[in-house]
């Protein structure tokens, strides 16, 4: 375990803004992960977890309390066999594309599509995370944490976690901190059924058809990087928190509504709004609301905080923007759709020290 005292945070985020920690304690194992939380509550002290920094925006202010970094590695075949396929134990602080990568030169099935997502796997199910038509529900077979109201370890399968878009048991809670998680992966050289459009048409097959897990991965990491969604320390488009907004879902009445003001606004023949069918209503895209509401591609350049020059749904810090400007613009962001289409766009990243 590693303690330091007034730490920058900023570097230690993708979207690089936010003040210093009183406090940071480094963990690289389970261990140390429970007894640095542990310490800090019976202490009673303010307490972040921090995990690969993808989707937090940190306050300038930084945090006057102790920040727990997860640090801690490990990926562990727990069994194999082909009928109830590969279990797999992965450490919360195992970098996630790392993991991606793994599964895809082992043969194992079911995460290729989220390939190039940066951060931890523990973060993994607290959101979950998804893109190209994969969710980390579809295979994670257990998730195991500290539960900080009860000072226990506990295991929570699959169906405990509640897992919605986007949203999970621990999401917005801080009672539970993830230890690991355990995935049930497919033995298979051949990925899942592409489930995306855009990339079937990269890859040149139709929507449903499966190809082999080196190519799906190769395409999801061509269709992220054209986005600006791999990170790369020269390019300011992917000093971000990836998709900023989640795509809205909205019920019949609201999705209604929604189409007849965007109607007024674009014409009625402008294009209808894109809908997706979705176990809780209907889901729009957040990303075509930011670009006809008035906010295109590399809105507010030159900064210090824009939209992407490569995707309207990522903000950006161009180098020298602080918190407060990416709060700003999420805000002036977020009422403009609003305004122009009735609906509220929901912030994807956890916000400390600070609110939208």
């Amino acid at each position: 375990m590693k303690e330091e005292l007034d730490v920058p945070l900023a570097g230690l985020t993708t979207m690089r803004v936010g003040g210093p920690a009183r406090r940071l304690v480094t963990v690289t194992s389970t261990d140390e992960l429970v007894d640095a939380v542990r310490e800090c509550d019976d202490a009673e002290e303010p307490l972040l977890v921090l995990s690969g920094g993808s989707n937090v925006v940190i306050a300038d202010e930084g945090f006057d309390g102790t920040v727990v970094r997860i640090a801690t590695r490990g990926v562990e075949v727990d069994s194999a066999d082909a009928c109830g396929g590969v279990f797999v134990r992965v450490a919360a602080g195992e970098p996630w594309d790392d993991l991606v990568e793994q599964a895809c030169a082992s043969d194992w099935s079911g995460i290729e599509a989220l390939s190039g997502i940066p951060g931890l796997t523990g973060a993994t199910p607290v959101q979950n995370v998804g893109a190209y038509g994969q969710d980390v529900s579809q295979t994670i077979a257990q998730v195991r944490v500290w539960d900080r109201r009860e000072e226990a370890v506990r295991t929570f399968a699959n169906a405990d976690c509640h897992f919605t878009y986007r949203h999970s048991l621990f999401k917005g809670r801080e009672r539970y901190v993830v230890l690991d998680v355990l995935f049930q992966l497919r033995p298979a050289d051949l990925s899942q059924p592409i489930a995306y459009a855009d990339l079937a048409a990269g890859l040149g097959v139709e929507v449903g058809d499966r190809v082999p897990l080196a190519d799906a991965r190769a395409a999801v990491l061509e269709q992220r990087g054209r986005r600006g969604m791999v990170l790369q320390e020269s390019d300011h488009d992917t000093w971000s928190c990836g998709s900023f907004f989640t795509n809205p879902i909205l019920s019949s009445a609201q999705f209604d509504l929604f189409e007849q003001r965007a109607a007024a606004r674009l014409g009625p023949d402008a294009p209808r709004p894109p809908r997706f069918p979705s176990d809780e209503g209907i889901k729009t895209a957040a990303a075509w609301l930011i670009d006809k509401a008035g906010f295109g591609k590399g809105y507010a350049m030159p900064g210090p905080a824009a939209l992407s020059t490569k995707h309207t749904l990522a903000l950006t810090n161009r180098g020298g923007a602080t918190a407060a400007d990416v709060a700003a613009l999420a805000r002036e962001v977020r009422d403009g759709v609003h305004d122009a289409f009735g609906v509220q766009l929901v912030a994807e990243p956890v916000m400390v020290g600070h609110a939208l």
